[in-house]
């Protein structure tokens, strides 16, 4: 595929504060990329820089084969869709689908094609003359999607476009959202602090914190081989273990287990822990070098899967996440033996305070 989107050392100060520093990333032509951060990691200032709605202080955007860090918005042929959808409350679905087509040099015939081939698209051709009150958030946000759609933009930008939409709409929009670009092919940026969402619709995903980029990747990768310790607890749920490497392993309380990157031996160290790496089996008995016992200090079952909460010998609590019919035989109070499959680990002094970004719930 060919880099339909490339930004180079992208930088965006207000005032004093610098917003993005020395972004750089490209996207593929027909792909979703997704800047994923928490709030205030300057993913949404990159949106607006690429679209054109805010002025970098340093740095160029090229869309396609041209250089388009100072043309206007008009000239960018990008569509954009916000998180609150930024529609006319005094049009109906129709016209405010229309209205993208407004200034494109179209007959009356060809815009009014247009609008039906995408409120066909959309699935909103029964609710043509509704006004954006008479919708739900989802149908909002699909007539939002719409309106950028019509004139047939190079680039689609999303900036949140279901953070406003409660966890069941937003799940189905996904699964729509994902189907209408294996349709469409439209290259697309989406802008999102869930990473649930970025691991579902992304081909790739540039993690941000701060205004830098920590990790650029394919969601296999970022969600596997996280590259530093933020990313590691960003993305993904995990268990953050105090202990120290030795001889290729992280030992903590009775463990030993091995890591997945180089540290020298004896440093101190925090080993992350995905929940799904952690097995739990009944009686204390040991199984090899990465048993050891713990006690079952609470059980969260959420239908097929379980939650478990966990305390090891040296008073580290853990969190298992397991087949609920795989516990038929563990009880609270039970001294168990845990398994730990896999872990990184990361020089304590590199974690300090990012270790929050890694806390799963207990």
């Amino acid at each position: 595929m060919s880099e339909l989107i490339r930004v180079e050392n992208l930088t965006k100060r207000f005032g004093d504060f610098e917003a993005v520093r020395d972004v750089t990333f490209t996207a593929e032509a027909g792909s979703i990329t997704a800047l994923l951060g928490p709030s205030g990691s300057g993913k949404s200032t990159v949106l607006r820089m690429i679209a054109g709605l805010e002025t970098p202080t340093r740095g160029r955007i090229w869309l396609g084969q041209e250089e388009q860090t100072h043309t206007s918005v008009q000239e960018r042929r990008v569509g954009f869709v916000f998180q609150h959808y930024a529609l006319f409350r005094h049009l109906t679905v129709w016209q405010n689908v229309m209205f993208g087509l407004a200034v494109r040099r179209m007959s009356k015939r060809e815009r009014r094609a247009r609008v039906e081939e995408l409120l066909e698209l959309v699935q909103l051709g029964p609710f043509r003359d509704r006004y954006p009150d008479q919708l739900s958030g989802g149908q909002r946000q699909r007539v939002a999607l719409a309106r950028a759609l019509a004139p047939r933009p190079n680039v689609l930008l999303l900036d949140e476009p279901f953070g406003a939409l409660d966890a069941r709409v937003r799940q189905d929009l996904r699964r729509w959202l994902d189907n209408l670009h294996r349709e469409l092919g439209v290259t697309s940026l989406l802008v999102t602090h869930d990473q649930d969402e970025a691991l579902e619709l992304a081909n790739r995903l540039v993690v941000m914190r701060e205004g830098r980029i920590e990790q650029v990747g394919t969601p296999n990768e970022i969600y596997n081989e996280p590259a530093t310790p933020f990313v590691a607890g960003f993305v993904g749920s995990a268990n953050v273990l105090h202990g120290h490497v030795i001889d290729g392993h992280m030992e903590f309380g009775e463990h030993r287990v091995p890591i997945a990157n180089d540290l020298a031996d004896g440093i101190d160290a925090r080993a992350f822990v995905r929940p799904h790496d952690v097995r739990v089996r009944a009686g204390g008995s040991g199984g090899g070098s990465g048993t050891a016992r713990a006690t079952v200090e609470r059980i969260v079952t959420l239908g097929w899967l379980s939650r478990v909460v966990l305390r090891l010998g040296d008073g580290q609590a853990i969190v298992a996440e397991l087949p609920s019919d795989e516990l038929c035989d563990v009880g609270l109070g039970d001294v168990v033996a845990v398994d730990v499959r896999r872990a990184l680990a990361f020089r304590a002094s590199d974690v300090g305070r990012l270790a929050e970004f890694a806390s799963v719930e207990s």
